[in-house]
């Protein structure tokens, strides 16, 4: 059973303005669900697609067992995880369900539904994060199974309100624990740094 209650600092973001979550390349969380089974990995291939409808792309390998509950739901969400989850970041993009069923709660992940939406079958959002997009799938079966590349439409999004706010990140005035990551490899993350205005 999941928490009902969403974090504080959690708004909604217009669909116009939800691209601009993905729009400076940070890693994600992925989230699933599907006959009551939950699941969480991280994806570093993830960007905004387009506006209108917004649209983004995620790269979900076909030995993940969120992607299975993806192809079986038709849904899937996103998260920008901050400084604070770079470690459960990497041990949920290390570790499969496949072979430790229990890696959420082995790990901790701390869950809650997504207002507004069908609890039992929408994905749920993990906690932390800076940013949430819930997204449907726009099925590509070519693309999906020669890619293992998703489309999905972005039907609700939400953000921290301290870090993105008027459709804008706002990391030079957050808290530095709100600044979202950026993988690089072998457990290594960059955070999100001071902006360049032109």
């Amino acid at each position: 059973m999941l928490p009902t209650a969403s974090p504080p600092h959690f708004t909604p973001v217009p669909l116009d303005k939800a691209y601009r979550l993905l729009n400076h390349g940070p890693v994600v969380l992925v989230s699933a669900t599907h006959a009551g089974q939950h699941n969480v990995m991280a994806a570093s291939w993830a960007c905004a697609l387009d506006f209108a409808p917004p649209k983004v792309t995620v790269v979900l390998d076909k030995a993940t067992r969120t992607r299975e509950l993806v192809e079986a739901s038709g849904l899937f969400a996103l998260q920008l995880p901050t400084v604070p989850l770079a470690a459960l970041t990497v041990a949920l993009g290390t570790d499969t369900a496949k072979t430790t069923p229990d890696k959420l709660q082995r790990h901790g992940v701390l869950l809650f539904d997504a207002p507004g939406q069908p609890a039992p079958t929408t994905p749920p959002l993990v906690q932390g994060c800076a940013a949430w997009l819930l997204c449907r799938v726009v099925p590509e079966p070519h693309n999906q199974q020669a890619y293992d590349l998703f489309i999905g439409e972005v039907v609700a999004a939400w953000a921290d309100d301290r870090v993105f706010r008027n459709g804008h990140w706002e990391f030079d005035t957050a808290p530095d624990d709100l600044r979202t990551l950026h993988y690089v490899a072998g457990g290594q993350f960059y955070a999100t740094g001071a902006s360049v205005r032109v």
